[in-house]
Parts: structure tokens; sequence; C-alpha cells
């Protein structure tokens, strides 16, 4: 049925195309390097070093100061100083890193920014940055995993909050195992590489600052701004229009942000900033390398009696920023003896950050490849042994799962896939000179979700409006806001405006976490549940249409209040000539709801468990692939993907499916293509060219199913997010399939020809 006709109380859980799809797709929508303002915008290109730890000992601007249309070159000279310190680490401030590029002369990494030119146009900026030549005193770098220098530290040592996961006695229950699965698994360095690059434009207006920047969370930028700059956070506005992909970069302040501010104070006109694809290798974050070593054991039914993770990733030399993630493999299975460590390897990179499904893709990579070698083990079918371990329990915390549908996920999951024709031995199932394997990993991801605030109207013409400063990144919220305001209003979806991205909006949080429709549908609920009741009570009240009639039975549905017995009033009547509007302020169940709305609006990243601690709330999946290995080239190709997904109640099956299948392609990518080449301590492939990722023709056929799962402990509304959910598991599922196809475990990702061949 057509969006607008349907009854307006149905609309959440129906499929509807995106509202903003058509400004997208005619070229309409603008991004932040669209916003170039006035003719008096000048133009900033990057200078970045070309070693990776040293001081900087000399400049010769000469030829670049002599390039036509040249503003301004601004290094360490002119800015040292000009930037105070402020948090990082999610705190109202950088997000990651701590870094302060163009501070002093030293050089802390490859390809950090040295050098900002500024000039009247794009061309003559970048032409005068290649021409700036930096003179460098060289000192020996560390630039990854047992490189001469770096530095190995516990997890629990750099990081206060940290701390490892010991229960029972796992070396003695590794011990006594009747079967053992012992194995060191790796992941690479990735890189997001999203479509539109990393712009900012600043203009002052007096003391008043505005930038233009695609981020995923403006509070965070506006306050980080604020405190740097030492002004009232009321004196800068961020504005992030629809941003064209993230996945984990574009997070909170970015280092090349305020130096840009800091060229248009010095020039007094805006500056637009939009830096090469290559530089945004080091300007933003990455998802760092890591290296895990899996003890499985179980007894001879297959089960699990011991499971020890330890896991290594690298971080920068000067921030303490480490992705752990051992709590998730952690709680996967029932075990009664499990052990974790983690441990950081400082190097002289940048400092690596969140990439989609930050920990659960590189952790359950290794864990889900142990799993499978445990059942070949055992001589079990790999679901069958998931099957016979999995739990109601968490064996870490004690508490029960709010849900638990991870087998419900692989029974649809195989039948779509078609699981029933996988033969147990490895290396028996061909198609011609093809070998095919067939594997399967789960996928599950923690629930996310945070405090918000939501402007909420609705008008006596029948429109209604949203807003709040939160952020569209592509995953379709604003469909999803559209919808429910339409729901919770009585208003048809066409006639619902919904602003987003702006700090002048009501606060709302990171669009980080698979968070973003857990908090933000939650707080419209609450405004459009406030409207209902105030116009409820109006109307029931002394003098009111429906006076003597119970409040609370009133609902907005097709443009009228109603009582149940059809009798109401007209939308315009209901609401009167000036609309009525609130402000919702949603807390999570279990927060603290005048420290969290305070964090909020200081730009504080609080992202809280969903549940409210009562119970472990996770979003699950089950993830299927089809390889096919030729016998004589080693040539892989993925034939397949099938994902089935529980993820709490669905608002949209169609952005929810979109998103579920972008992941895993992605997934795909992880598996066999992705990683940043490196040549000491700095990256070799930072381009498209070489830095490979899933095009059309690497796609195969894939298949997302959404499996129900109704959860009334989760949140309010029942929801769990699920951006994260469809790239987790894909990895290790192909991975599995490999093995199946070849008899060979590789352990190393990516799997590449020369692996099998």
């Amino acid at each position: 049925m057509e969006s607008g006709t349907q009854d307006s109380q149905t609309i959440l859980g129906t499929v509807h195309t995106r509202v903003e799809g058509p400004d997208k797709v005619t070229g309409r929508a603008l991004y932040a390097s669209d916003r170039l303002g006035s003719e008096t915008t000048a133009h900033a290109a990057l200078v970045t070093s070309t070693i990776a730890r040293g001081r900087i000992t000399r400049f010769d601007l000469g030829a670049a100061e002599r390039v036509p249309g040249v503003l301004g070159i601004f290094t360490h000279r002119d800015f040292a100083g000009a930037v105070a310190p402020v948090k990082h680490l999610m705190a109202g401030g950088y997000a990651n890193s701590s870094h302060r590029p163009l501070e002093s002369d030293a050089v802390a990494y490859a390809g950090q920014i040295v050098a900002l030119v500024v000039a009247t146009n794009q061309e003559a900026a970048e032409e005068a940055a290649g021409a700036v030549r930096v003179a460098y005193a060289e000192e020996t770098a560390a630039g990854g995993f047992d490189a001469p220098g770096a530095e190995t530290v516990r997890l629990a040592d750099l990081k206060a909050q940290h701390e490892d996961i010991i229960r029972g006695d796992a070396a003695t229950a590794w011990r006594d195992a009747a079967i053992r699965v012992e194995a060191r698994y790796e992941t690479p360095v990735q890189h997001h590489n999203p479509i539109e690059l990393f712009t900012t434009r600043a203009a002052w207006d007096g003391d008043r600052l505005t930038v233009h920047e695609p981020t995923r969370y403006v509070g965070a930028v506006q306050h980080g701004l604020a405190a740097q700059f030492g002004l009232d956070p009321a004196q800068v506005r961020v504005v992030s229009g629809l941003i064209g992909g993230h996945f984990g970069s574009k997070f909170a302040l970015s280092q090349h942000t305020t130096l840009v501010a800091l060229a248009a104070r010095r020039l007094g006109r805006p500056v637009s900033l939009v830096p090469t694809r290559r530089q945004g290798f080091t300007i933003a974050n990455y998802r760092p390398e890591s290296r895990h070593a899996i003890r499985l054991g179980a007894d001879r039914d297959g089960r699990f009696t011991a499971l020890v993770h330890e896991a290594e990733t690298v971080t920068s030399r000067f921030d303490p920023f480490v992705m752990e993630g051992a709590e998730v493999s952690a709680s996967l299975y029932a075990c009664p003896a499990i052990r974790t460590e983690e441990r950081a390897v400082r190097v002289d990179r940048n400092t690596p950050g969140p990439m989609r499904a930050p920990p659960e893709v590189p952790y359950l990579f290794a864990l889900e490849s142990a799993v499978d070698e445990m059942a070949l083990a055992l001589g079990m079918d790999p679901i069958a042994l998931r099957r016979l371990n999995d739990t109601a329990i968490d064996p870490v915390s004690g508490k029960p799962f709010s849900t638990r549908p991870l087998m419900a996920c692989f029974d649809a999951g195989a039948r779509a896939f078609g699981w029933a024709r996988r033969a147990p031995r490895p290396g028996t199932m061909r198609d011609g000179p093809w070998r095919v394997g067939l594997g399967c990993a789960a996928s599950v991801r923690p629930v996310k979700i945070a405090a918000a605030t939501m402007r909420v109207r609705l008008n006596p013409n029948g429109t209604a409006e949203v807003a709040c400063a939160h952020h569209e990144i592509g995953n379709g919220i604003t469909t999803l806001l559209a919808m429910g305001a339409a729901d919770g209003l009585g208003v048809p979806v066409e006639r619902v405006t919904v602003r987003l991205g702006d700090t002048a909006l009501p606060a709302a949080g990171i669009s980080g976490g698979s968070s973003t429709t857990t908090s933000l549908m939650n707080a419209l609920a609450l405004g459009c549940g406030q409207i209902r009741d105030a116009l409820a009570q109006a109307a029931t009240g002394q003098g009111g249409r429906l006076a003597g009639r119970d409040p609370a039975a009133l609902s907005l549905s097709a443009g009228r209040l109603s009582a149940p017995d059809g009798t109401g009033l007209a939308l315009a009547e209901a609401v009167g000539p000036a609309g009525v509007e609130t402000l919702a302020e949603f807390v999570p169940a279990g927060g603290d709801r005048e420290k969290g709305l305070a964090a909020l609006r200081q730009g504080h990243i609080g992202l809280a468990f969903g549940g409210g601690g009562r119970s472990v709330s996770w979003g699950f999946g089950a993830q299927f692939a089809e390889v096919r290995v030729h016998g004589e080239t080693g040539e892989i190709r993925v034939a397949g993907l099938t994902g089935a997904f529980a993820a709490g109640r669905i608002l949209n099956p169609l952005t929810a499916r979109s998103q579920l299948t972008g992941g895993m392609i992605w997934g795909l990518g992880s598996a066999l293509l992705e990683e940043t080449v490196l040549d000491g301590a700095a990256y070799r492939n930072p381009d498209l060219a070489e830095y490979l990722v899933p095009t059309s023709a690497d796609a195969p056929e894939v298949e997302a199913l959404l499996v129900p799962d109704p959860d009334d402990q989760v949140d309010a509304l029942g929801l769990k997010g699920l951006g994260e959910l469809g790239i987790i598991g894909v990895n290790a599922a192909i991975a599995n399939a490999v093995h199946h196809a070849t008899g060979r475990r590789i352990r190393k990702l990516p799997i590449r020809l020369e692996d099998v061949a």
C-alpha cells in the first residue's frame, strides 16, 4: 500500500523508500564540500610529513609563496601555542587522538600535517603545497608488531577502566581438556575510505565560528573547538548535513579542523579544505592490525571446557586508545573456565580508531575460526557444535540474555543457504575445476543506547517537524524519524519534515555503536507521546470538546484526535492555531537523568548498554558463505552470502536489509581484499587503485533474512540496532568455507591466491 494512504498507525515496521533518496540521486543533496559560501572563500591544501619520526629542521617556502593566488602558508612557527589542549578519548573533544599538528617541530608519524597552504583557488593551493620543501632530522621509527622499538603493554596497565576476564581456572581446564584447539590468527591494517573526503569549511563572524564538516558527532566538534579557542560553546556552530560515508571515521573532532579555523581567522575570510584521499589515510583513524592466540578446550561430546583469548592490537606512541574486544568473544558461548588478556603495541603511527563493528570483526574472526577448527577435531557439524554450546546466561557476568535467538538465526540461515548439501569432509565438494566450500560463523553485537533530546512539533495544517543535532550518515534515520513521527502524530510520512546535523538543534549523541536508531527513536516516541498527552488533556479537561473522557484512551490517528468509539476532533481544532511543540529529553533506563543530559549537552559520548543493566542485550546473526577455489589457479570466488539476523524490532525492512547486505559485502572485502600495506611505519597503498575493496564484479548473490526477535527488556520500543551486525562474522565464514573447499586453514587475513594455490 502506498505510504500516506495506509493506516497511520502501521507505518513503522513496513517498507518505505528513503525520504532523502530523490535528493541524493538527482544531485540536489548538499554535502560539506558543496557549501563553499561566498566568493571570498579561500581554499586550503595540506603538506604532510615524509618521515615517520624526527624533527623538522627547515622549511623552504620560496617557490610556494611565488605561486599566484597564495594567501598564506602556515606551519608550527605560526600556530604553535594557538590551540589549547582539550580532553580526548570521547570526552567532548578529539575522539581518539590528542595529537595537535603544527604545535611543534616534532614529527610523530608519517603523513602528519606539517603545513597548511591557503590560496584563492584550489589549484593554486595544491600547486603551492607541492612546492613546499621540508628538511628533517629523521629518527628510527617502529612501524608495527615486532619492530625494534615497539612497546608492548598490558591493556589493564594502559587503561584504568579495563579489566582482563578470569572465570574459573582456564589453565587447568585447558590442560585437562579431552579435545584441544590452539592457534594464532591475524588481521591486517584497514582504512575506511568513504567516498566523501574529510572536508572542512570554517568561517568567522566576529568571535563566532561556523564550521561545515561531515562528522558523526557535531556536539563533540562544537565543544572541542570551543575549548581549543577559549570560546563559549554557544559561539561555535557546527553543521553536518548528509554524510557520504564514514564507517567509523569522521569521528568527533578532527585534527585538521582547528587549523582551517585558525587560517580563516588569520586571513579574515572563510577557508575550505578538501584533503586528498592519500592524506585521508593519516589525518583520520583506521582499523589497526591485530593478533590473537586462541586456546579452546572441549570434552568428547563437544561441550567447551576452557577458553583462553590473548589479543594484541597496535596503537600510537602518544595515545592510549586501543580497541578492546575480548569481552564479546568471552561471552559468546557457554564455558566454565575463561581467561582473556589484551595488550597494546605502541608504535610510531597515527592513532587508530573505531571502524564499523570495531572489536567484533577481528576478535570474532579468531574465535569463530577456532570454533570451526574444534568442530573438525570433534567430527561434528559446525552448527551442531554451536548449538551444543549455546547459552541463555552470559558466562562472564552471570546475567541472562534479554533474548538469545542465535540458533534461530542459524536455523533460518541454514535453510535459506542450503547447508544440508554440505559434505562433512573438507576438499570433497567439486564443480568441474572448482573446489567448493561452505562455511558459517556467528554474528553478535552488544546493544548500545544513548541520551538524546529532540524537538517535535505538530502544526494545525497536518504537518509535523522533527529536529535534533544527530546525523544522517546514509543509514536511513531520516526516513525512520519521518515514519515514527507519522505513526505517533497521525499524519502522512510526506507531511513530516526532519532536520538533523546542526548544533543549533537540540543535542543528540554520536552516530556510532549501532545506537542511532535505539536512541533517537526512543526520544521521538517520548516526544510524540508528550504531544498526544497534552492534546488529550486539553480536549478532555473542563470546557474541552471531549470533556469527561479518559485522556489515556485518546489517540492521534488519520489527522484526528480520536476516542475508541470514533468520536474526536479534527487535527486543526485539537492543535489550535499556534500548533503544539515539545522538547523530549530521553535518557536510557538505569541512567542518571541529570548527569546524562548534562554530559550530552557538553559533547560527551555517553553510550550505555541496552537492557539497563538488568540483562545482557545483544543483536545476533548467522553468516553463511559459499566459496569456490579454482583447482589449478587458486582463484577464489565467493559464490553466495546468506545472513540471518535478529535485531529486535525492525522499523523498516527495506533500509534494514540495505544496511545488512552492504555490511556483508564489506565483510567479503575484509576476508579477501582489504589490507593497508606497511613499509616500515608508512602506508604504501593509500588510494583506491591499490587499496582493494569489493566492486560489483566481486559481489555475489547476497541475501539478508530478518528473524523475529521480540525483546521487551532491551528498551521501551524493543530496538537493538543493526548497523554493524552485517559485517561481523563474514570474514570467518569465508575463511571456514575456504578450508572446507581446500583443506587449508588460513589464519591470516586477507586470504589471497597464493595462500591456496
